[in-house]
């Protein structure tokens, strides 16, 4: 799943490459992906990419006060292909969802999932996406407060990776870094915010905001096609069951009742007194 790290890179390679560009065609291939039946994706053929913004873990582009918003879901990413490349280079290992296409050459939207996940709006603000709407405060905003991270935590009884991906709450987070974010704090993944001391949501924050950082930071130009790998890469304890702990003697394991999907090292992550 992209996160707001990647997505803000892609954000950042879109808008270098298409702004001052025009459309000049456009193929839906996966009609379900289309969740404004009523304004076909043809209504933003010849229009100009005025602007690009990333929200949360979806990008809008602004064509001359049309907006297109993609929505990744769990599986979805962008590719690049000039004009000049051969249909066998232009071709992606995933399902191809839509391509945009511009005068040097064609944006692709893919899926790599078993099911569907991206999303494709137009409308005439990106705040009329419904999933975009419903945003909280962006994770890697770096004015994202301690007081702002407390008051999101309140007393709820909920598990901080739960949390930590909760759209509503704090948005760019996924399954990926909220395990990246909760090593670095030293907080184990099933503990609960509202045991949390004013400690450990001041080592939370931390971790938030470096975490996020350096990883926005690193992913800066970085290849679209090889975003993916730079951030399995970069993992120090997701996806990396069984191995060593990169910080202590334990080992990785695997997040009771995610079933492989969540990683933690039980030795460094410990629960809040108060759980």
């Amino acid at each position: 799943m992209p996160e707001a790290p990647e997505v803000e890179a892609l954000a950042h390679f879109l808008s270098e490459r298409l702004r001052g560009r025009a459309v000049t065609g456009v193929e839906l291939v996966e009609g379900r992906a289309l969740k404004t039946r009523a304004r076909p994706l043809d209504e933003i053929v010849g229009r100009t990419v005025t602007a690009v913004s990333r929200h949360g873990k979806h990008i809008d582009l602004d064509l001359d006060g049309v907006h297109l918003g993609l929505g990744f879901g769990r599986a979805g990413w962008a590719t690049w292909s000039p004009s000049a490349a051969t249909d066998d280079e232009a071709v992606p290992a995933a399902a191809v969802i839509a391509r945009i296409a511009f005068d040097d050459g064609i944006l692709g939207i893919i899926d790599a999932g078993e099911w569907l996940s991206v999303q494709l709006h137009v409308v005439d603000a990106a705040e009329e996406v419904p999933s975009i709407a419903k945003l909280g405060p962006d994770a890697a905003d770096p004015s994202y407060s301690r007081e702002m991270l407390a008051e999101a935590l309140g007393r709820r009884r909920k598990q901080l990776k739960a949390l930590l991906q909760e759209q509503e709450t704090l948005a760019g987070i996924g399954n990926a870094y909220s395990d990246e974010i909760l090593f670095a704090a030293r907080l184990a993944p099933t503990a609960h915010a509202a045991a949390l001391s004013e400690d450990d949501i001041t080592r939370l924050h931390h971790a938030l905001h470096d975490t996020l950082t350096a990883a926005v930071l690193a992913r800066r130009g970085v290849p679209i096609a090889e975003q993916k790998a730079a951030k399995v890469a970069s993992m120090r304890v997701h996806g990396r069951t069984g191995e060593p702990c990169p910080d202590c003697a334990g080992v990785i394991e695997d997040i009771p009742g995610t079933k492989g999907g969540g990683q933690w090292c039980p030795s460094c992550q410990t629960l809040p007194a108060g759980d």
